[in-house]
């Protein structure tokens, strides 16, 4: 007899990481391998936040907060809104998988754009719902107009990414706005937050007005890529207490490991150092965008903490090629056909050096197959 699982199964995509599989962060860390693939940030942790964990460490008998009630309320007195708007979850995949299960079943719809977060589609494959994807300006940034005419009576969920992976591109606060307020109120408008503080364009508490006007906006954020947590994974959502409830409701309890939650807590009281941080992410961004265009290849605007370069007319033949002259130099970068914009490359900022090796080893690539 076989066994037979669950037929959603087979529709589901999967995430396909960045991370060389075999690797291990320390393995990275101590080789030359410029990791250019996942977005993260260059920098280690601050020295305050090590020492957060070490002295977490010794607890890890006993169970973490399920409530992340010192986070959460940090997160409050930082926002300026009611502990009870925040969720914290393992990371913002987290959030948008919850999302899925508490909002979408067969029937319903979600809509995206595309190229987006390649964790999209994985919400509508699990539970069974209508996917709509909307492509991409010419521009590579959302066409919120198109947008709007794909919702019905059966849309549960709108995303918004902004600043968008895998493009970089970002949406004034006020064209969010005036999307926002234009989508019907049966509609869950998820506006995913992770690369907004790399936006040099609008405040970034700006978006935070969005949750005290309408009651159908969720904001997601993480500390994965300004403060440095990638590898503990914790991201937090801002919306109503009801939507807090929902996905509390069908997520494991204990999501946030403690370690987490102290390395989040104490990053938070370091705003000074991680904006220097962000400062110094910004003008690497100038630096490589600058490089790229030296070699006569285009990329979008990017408002993130990563590129987003076409390889041109016949980049999508020579993408592969690309790839591999990239990683025999040591350079892992993102193909773009795994994030749906195949002739494309997603490469993140790294330390100068390793943005200078990536520049240099790009320009061999391009000679050799461009």
């Amino acid at each position: 007899m076989t066994v037979r699982f669950n037929s959603h199964l087979a529709s589901i995509p999967g995430y396909t990481p960045g991370v060389p599989k075999g690797h291990t962060a320390q393995d990275v860390a101590g080789s030359d391998l410029a990791q250019l693939a996942s977005n993260e940030s260059p920098f280690p942790p601050l020295p305050e936040v090590v020492d957060a964990i070490a002295a977490a460490a010794g607890s890890m008998n006993r169970y973490p907060d399920p409530d992340a009630t010192a986070l959460r309320r940090r997160l409050a007195d930082r926002h300026e809104i009611e502990p009870g708007q925040i969720s914290v979850a393992n990371g913002s995949c987290d959030f948008l998988l919850a999302a899925a299960e508490a909002l979408l079943e067969p029937g319903a719809e979600i809509v995206y754009a595309w190229p987006s977060f390649s964790m999209y589609p994985n919400m509508a494959a699990m539970t069974g719902a209508r996917e709509i994807r909307v492509p991409l300006r010419e521009d590579q940034s959302h066409d919120l107009e198109a947008m709007l005419d794909e919702i019905t009576a059966a849309t549960q969920i709108v995303i918004v990414c902004n600043p968008n992976n895998p493009t970089g591109t970002y949406l004034p606060f006020a064209e969010i706005a005036d999307f926002v307020a234009r989508v019907p109120d049966h509609v869950t408008v998820i506006v995913d937050e992770a690369y907004i503080e790399f936006q040099t364009r609008d405040d970034p508490a700006l978006s935070i007005d969005l949750i005290k006007q309408f009651p159908n906006v969720v904001l997601l954020r993480t500390f994965s890529k300004t403060h440095s947590l990638a590898g503990l994974r914790v991201g937090y959502a801002i919306g109503s207490p009801a939507f807090k409830a929902a996905i509390d409701a069908v997520r494991q309890p204990f999501s946030v490991n403690a370690l987490a939650q102290a390395a989040a807590t104490e990053a938070l009281e370091h705003g000074d150092q991680i904006q220097r941080q962000i400062e110094t992410q910004i003008i690497e961004r100038v630096r490589v965008e600058s490089g790229v265009a030296e070699l006569g290849l285009t990329s979008a605007a990017t408002e993130a903490n990563f590129s987003w370069i076409s390889l041109g007319e016949n980049g999508e033949e020579i993408e592969d090629a690309v790839v591999g002259v990239l990683a025999e130099a040591g350079i892992v970068v993102r193909p773009g056909r795994l994030l749906g914009g195949p002739g494309w490359l997603r490469v993140s900022y790294g330390t100068p050096e390793e943005n200078d090796r990536f520049i240099a080893a790009l320009g061999d690539a391009i000679s050799r197959h461009g």
